[in-house]
């Protein structure tokens, strides 16, 4: 199942379960995704000032993926959007 994020503080929540399920603590991800567990904390707590690419480093430590997607029309491209 797909579980989507859209807001900071989805984004967190997301993140904190994935990093719970895979039985890391904060300072463990902290390492793997080359930042300090401070800022690990920020993202988990939804920081709306947390830049995309910290984002995406702790994406890529737990290996998950940022997709983006229209929010409710189904086989909808950019175009049809704009």
């Amino acid at each position: 199942m797909t579980e989507l994020a859209r807001t900071p503080k989805q984004i967190g929540n997301s993140i904190r379960r994935t990093r719970k399920k895979r039985g890391l603590n904060q300072a463990q991800l902290a390492a793997v995704s080359g930042l300090r567990q401070e800022t690990i904390s920020l993202i988990e707590t939804g920081n709306p000032a947390t830049k995309l690419g910290t984002i995406l480093a702790v994406l890529a430590a737990l290996d998950l993926e940022f997709q983006i997607a229209p929010r409710s029309r189904e086989n909808t491209s950019i175009e049809d959007i704009f």
